[in-house]
């Protein structure tokens, strides 16, 4: 029984150092190219401003009465500071 978990025990040992080698980063270069790399929608100007999304969005009070009402619920009403880590 002992031969059997000593076996096991290198077996896994073995199973873990290939699978680490495999994935080491040295090793795992491959060369592809970028369909996208000259697409400004994807990366914008290379060294311009960064891009904004154009949305705009109108505030919700209703959504911002859930939001409060739930981070009450999971962490206690608001000013109250409970014990520290």
């Amino acid at each position: 029984m002992k031969k059997l978990k000593k076996s096991l025990l290198h077996g896994l040992l073995f199973v873990v150092l290939l699978a680490s080698y495999a994935c080491g980063g040295q090793y795992n270069t491959i060369e592809q190219e970028d369909p996208n790399e000259a697409d400004q929608y994807v990366y914008g100007e290379i060294g311009g401003p960064p891009l904004q999304s154009d949305n705009q969005y109108e505030p919700d009070p209703e959504a911002d009465a859930r939001a409060a009402a739930i981070r009450e619920r999971l962490f206690g009403p608001a000013g109250q500071s409970g014990q520290g880590n």
